[in-house]
Order: C-alpha cells, then structure tokens, then sequence
C-alpha cells in the first residue's frame, strides 16, 4: 500500500509535517496559480485533515506568511553558508553571486518572497522583522567594504538598496526565461560590478 506524504512526514515529526504541507502549497501556487491555494486542496495533495493544516497554520492567511517566512528562511541560511573571505570586496561579491544562484535554486519561493504570487497577501510585522535579517546581512557587507575603505561615497543603506535592486531585477527577468544561464551569469556580474563601480576607491577602480 502507497504511503501518503503526510503519513510518511508523520512518522518523522511535526517539522516535518509542516515542510511537507509547504511543499505541497508552493507547488501547487505555481503550476496551478492562486485559485488552487485552498486549505482543502493543500491537504488533499498531502493526504491529511484540513484540520491538521488549520493547526498548524491557522488557515490560508497563515499558510501564505508561513509560505513568505520559509522562504526567507532557507534565503538565510543559504546566505549564512557563503565562506566568510579575508577581502571584504570579495566577501560582497560571493554574496552577491549567493542571491543569483539561491533564486536559480528556489525559484517557487522567490516568487513567492519577491513578486507577488500570493495576489493581495500582506505579511504581518513579525513576518517584516525576519525577512528584514536577510537584508541586513547585505548592509552588513557594505559597511565592512566602507570600513575597510574599499567603497565610499554613500552610506551602506543606499549602497545596498541600488545594489539589491540591480540584483533582484537581473534574477527576476532570468526565472521569467528572457536570457539562458550562461548569458544570464555574464550580464548579471556585469551589472552588479558597474553599480560597485561608482562607490569603488580610485584605487579599487585601477585594479577592476
């Protein structure tokens, strides 16, 4: 006899449980859109109770910020795993080179965290908070290139919001397919240098 997923995840604990309803909600957000996100859909696709899904989430308002929050969770973790460089400029690049292949990587929850897949979902400010750390991990970077003299010119706030942003429309039009990967990894270090370049030391400049 075919074991369910929830009955399999059961066995495994409640975390489990949970990664499996996610799972199964995220995929069924994106091959069948929003209409299909339904408490009583999700729980058919992992063979549980609804009542199961509303204890775990509240319902469908707390499955879609559970949705949110896995996202920016993993998107930390996978960040907090890029090798800590001696070169502070360098340490800003393998990031942004690590926000590039976590959005290859999760491209379900990508759209999820950053371009509305959830139609009229708003996070609560708990949800803001968490996500808010992944951001600061980049901010963080900046301030230590500023530190260290390597960029100047603005503060690490600004230097990193046109940072993110040049990043997070390049991967964008990438998963939407407008360019094919290896273009894609070319033009997307490309940019992300010429948006460093203007905050860059003369001497940094000399050397790129």
């Amino acid at each position: 006899m075919t074991v369910s997923a929830y009955r399999q995840a059961q066995r495994e604990g409640q975390d489990v449980v949970r990664a499996a309803v996610l799972d199964a909600a995220k995929r069924l957000l994106i091959t069948e859109g929003p209409a299909a996100l339904t408490v009583r859909r999700i729980s058919g696709e992992v063979g549980c109770s609804t009542k199961v899904i509303y204890t775990l989430f509240g319902g469908k308002d707390g499955l879609s910020e559970a949705l949110w929050l896995e996202g920016f969770a993993r998107f930390e973790r996978w960040l907090l795993e890029v090798p800590i460089e001696d070169d502070p400029l360098a340490q800003l690049h393998a990031g942004i080179a690590a926000y590039r292949a976590y959005a290859l990587a999760e491209r379900d929850y990508y759209r999820v965290m950053f371009e509305g897949a959830v139609p009229g979902f708003r996070p609560g400010p708990e949800a803001v908070r968490a996500a808010k750390r992944t951001f600061d991990l980049l901010i963080r970077c900046v301030a230590r290139c500023l530190e260290s003299g390597v960029l100047r010119g603005a503060d690490a706030g600004e230097i990193a919001d046109v940072l993110w942003m040049a990043m997070h429309g390049a991967v964008s039009l990438e998963i939407s397919g407008h360019f094919d990967q290896a273009e894609a990894e070319q033009r997307y270090g490309l940019l992300c240098s010429s948006v460093l370049t203007p905050f860059l030391a003369p001497d940094e400049r000399h050397v790129s």
